[in-house]
Parts: C-alpha cells; structure tokens; sequence
C-alpha cells in the first residue's frame, strides 16, 4: 500500500514542480499548452493498452462500454459541477486568474483521484505502469503551470499556493493506496470494472479540457503532439516487455 501510495503522490507532484515554474521561470502559454498535448497522447495510450486491454481479460466486452460510459458520466457531471464552483478554466494555459481557487483544487483532485487509484492497481500487476506513470505526471504539470500562473496574477504567494497543490498531491497518495489495498485480493473482475471506469473518466478529462484547452493556444502541432505522446507510451511499454 505505502509503494502505490508513493507512485501516486510522485505522480501528481508534477502539480507542484509546475507552480515553481510558473513562479521562478514564467514559461510561455505555448510550451505549456505543448506539454499538455503530449501528456494527452501518453494518457490515451495508458488506457488502451494498460487499462482497456488488461479489463479484456476478466471482462465481457459489453460489460467494459457499460463501465467506460459509467466513467465518463461520473466525470462530466463531476466537472459541471466543479465548473459552477469556478473550476471552468483550470487546465487552461491562457488563464488569467479568474477561476475560483477552490474550484481548481476540487477540480485537480477530480482529475487525480481515477489516475492515481489506477496507478495504484497497476502495482499489484508486477510493478507500476510506467507509461500511466509518465502521462499522469505530463497532464499534471502544464496543470499546475497554468492555474498557478492564474494565481499568481491574483497576487496569491508561493507559499500559500504550494501548501493548495501538496493537499492535491495527498488525495492522490491516499487514492492510489486504496486502489491498492481494495483490489488486493480480487479475483480481477471489481478490477476490470475499476480499470473501465478510471479510463472512461480519463478518455472524457482528456477530451473535455487537455486536449481542447491546448489546441486553443497551440493549434498548428496539437494533433502531432497528442500522435508523439501515444507513440511515446508505446514505446515505453516495448522497452519494459
């Protein structure tokens, strides 16, 4: 539990790495919109191949949409409602601070929480998804980049925005330990189901807000970018078989 526990909080404490920048180093929207795209690509390529693929082997292919369409439902209403809490514009790399702090940390932990307690699963398979691992870590930081660089704006300190992303970086720890600890002794159907749910969530983040969000600013290499990640997640997975 305490090892997935770890790979969870490094993986979302891209979070944090992305409020350093945006404070010390003031990178351009297009660099961050770039990163984000990538991390979409190595994401897309997480759930087919680690997630989509793994269920196929304890569950029926139309018990797998039914689990997908579930995820994706639970995200899309989830980020409504984070949106009517200020959270609309919180993976924009363009933002320019007027998105409710609450809302970007209730809507970075609805972004963290299926990432992280599939990570957290994919520990009991052998060791963790590498590939899962990278994608969540690239997703997470232009995040970080862009609402902290809101923030900023806002005259909000460091401090006080670092201690905001180390509360996410902790609901990512305590989920990726329960995905753990929940599936430890399934028989691999509950796990089919939760790897679906966590990928339809991620298919439906992915196109909702990183993908979206980066074409806005990025626009000529977005599709080329999202292409290299999938390739990238590929070639991961060929080097750790």
């Amino acid at each position: 539990m305490l090892e997935a526990a770890g790979w969870g909080a490094l993986s979302s404490s891209t979070l944090i790495v992305g409020a350093l920048v945006a404070y010390l180093l003031r990178p351009s929207v297009r660099l961050t919109a770039a990163v984000m795209a990538i991390g979409s690509g190595l994401l897309i390529g997480s759930v087919a191949y680690d997630l989509v693929a793994d269920a196929q082997h304890s569950l029926d292919l139309p018990w797998i949409a039914v689990s997908l369409l579930a995820g994706a439902a639970a995200f899309v209403l989830g980020s409504r409602l984070i949106e009517m809490r200020g959270g609309k514009r919180r993976k924009n790399p363009a933002s320019e601070g007027d998105d409710n702090p609450l809302g970007i940390v209730l809507g970075s932990a609805l972004d963290g929480i299926p990432e992280s307690f599939v990570l957290g699963l994919s520990v009991l398979t052998g060791g963790v998804s590498l590939p899962l691992l990278v994608g969540i870590g690239l997703s997470n930081l232009p995040e970080g980049m862009a609402a902290s660089a809101g923030l900023r704006a806002r005259r909000w300190p460091m401090g006080r925005v670092l201690l905001m992303w180390s509360a996410v970086v902790a609901t990512s720890a305590v989920s990726a330990g329960l995905g753990h600890t929940v599936l430890a002794s399934d028989d691999g159907t509950l796990t089919g189901v939760v790897q679906t749910f966590a990928a339809g969530a991620l298919l439906a983040m992915i196109s909702d807000t990183m993908i979206p969000e980066s074409y806005a600013i990025e626009r000529v290499w977005t599709g080329g970018l999202v292409v290299g990640g999938f390739a990238g997640s590929l070639l991961l997975a060929a080097l750790l078989q």
